[in-house]
């Protein structure tokens, strides 16, 4: 499962400050789907994956995600694919996708302000992201009826219209 995390820890050695106790590990690390990461990394890594949640319709770069988790670019891409099982692109662009079909069940703003809310600059790469993750355009997501989940409590409703990458279909020549 992508970001499952499970907790190792190294052996304990000495007693605590206070005297008694149980010693903090000499080292931990979370073993995730493409290796290990430092906990205090995955501390980090969690920050910066907040500052998407938080600001996705601002233009964000992985230099300044890189920044807030006090990582180089490189290993702050590859730790987070590590420990969250995607890059951080394609999470801020499943968070702007989330969000852009909230703004489209309200009907009130067109494609191009809903594309431009959520913080993309580019509506061609707007629908062809929105087309791959929701399976339809935006137009026609917009234009359909959302009845459906009205009675769903949002919790559930925010786990189960997560955009989801869907597979290629293969075609033979």
């Amino acid at each position: 499962m992508a970001g499952a995390v499970r907790i190792l820890t190294g052996t304990a050695t000495g007693s605590t400050a206070q005297g008694g106790g149980t010693a903090l590990p000499e080292t931990e690390s979370c073993l995730c789907d493409a290796g290990p990461v430092m906990l205090e990394d995955l501390v980090r890594l969690r920050r910066a994956r907040d500052v998407m949640d938080r600001d996705y319709a601002k233009p964000i770069d992985v230099p300044a995600l890189a920044r807030v988790a006090l990582m180089s670019p490189g290993h702050f891409s590859r730790n987070f694919r590590a420990a969250f099982g995607e890059t951080p692109y394609s999470y801020l662009m499943t968070r702007r996708i989330e969000r852009a079909k909230a703004l489209l069940r309200r009907g009130d703003l067109s494609v191009t302000e809903v594309c431009f809310a959520v913080g993309c600059t580019s509506l061609g790469s707007f629908s062809s992201r929105f087309t791959e993750l929701v399976g339809e355009s935006p137009s026609s997501y917009r234009a359909r009826r959302h009845d459906e989940g009205a009675a769903i409590p949002a919790c559930i409703a925010k786990i189960q219209m997560r955009p989801v990458r869907r597979a290629k279909p293969v075609t033979h020549s």
